[in-house]
């Protein structure tokens, strides 16, 4: 944990983790991480860990974030939902990655914390809603990918009718706390399962399609 100073360094720790996606990686180095965390954790922003920020909720670790992103495979011309804003770190890695990214934060002060560190890195494609994020932003959809950044047992019906046929769904799987991280496919009948990422520990997902708030 200690001596990780810079973007560079959690790069370093991202390609040991076995990513592989230059494109990522250059968002990531891209990215200072320091900016998306609370001042008093800014000596973890370049450590491949969680970090607290408030609310019992942790940043998700980076390493895990990138494979998720990486599970996308985004070219550049994608229109994105993310569901689980944080402080933003995530968010902002995958608006360099794709055409424009629409994130719901379900905590007012969080979200007011992320559009503030999006903006100081004048990201400009991020359309920013606070809400229910297990119903998804229909006003916005189709979307060629969808990133759930919190656990619940199946896909949130709103989310698998939200992501365009032949596009991908990456969620934990599980009841919060000790989930498969899964990609789904979406196809003429429904979702199907590609494949696990890994094994991880999340949040659940609150809301009317997913656990009580």
């Amino acid at each position: 944990m200690t001596g990780a100073h810079s973007p560079e360094d959690l790069v370093r720790a991202l390609r040991t983790a076995g990513i592989r996606d230059e494109l990522l990686l250059q968002a990531v180095r891209a990215t200072p991480r320091r900016d998306f965390v609370p001042a008093e954790h800014a000596g973890l922003a370049y450590a491949d860990v969680p970090v607290p920020i408030g609310h019992e909720q942790v940043t998700t670790q980076p390493s895990l974030s990138a494979l998720m992103i990486e599970a996308l495979g985004l070219g550049g011309a994608e229109h994105i939902l993310e569901i689980g804003t944080g402080l933003g770190f995530q968010t902002a890695l995958l608006a360099r990655l794709a055409a424009d990214v629409v994130s719901v934060e379900m905590l007012p002060d969080i979200a007011a914390r992320a559009r503030r560190n999006l903006a100081r890195q004048g990201i400009r494609t991020v359309d920013l809603r606070v809400g229910d994020g297990s119903a998804g932003v229909p006003d916005r959809a189709p979307y060629d990918a969808i990133l759930v950044s919190a656990a619940f047992p199946e896909v949130p019906a709103p989310l698998a009718a939200q992501v365009r046929t032949g596009g991908l769904l990456v969620q934990p799987i599980g009841p919060g706390g000790r989930e498969d991280v899964v990609c789904f496919r979406r196809t003429e009948s429904g979702l199907e399962r590609l494949r696990v990422l890994t094994a991880a520990r999340f949040v659940r997902l609150r809301g009317r399609y997913g656990f009580p708030s």
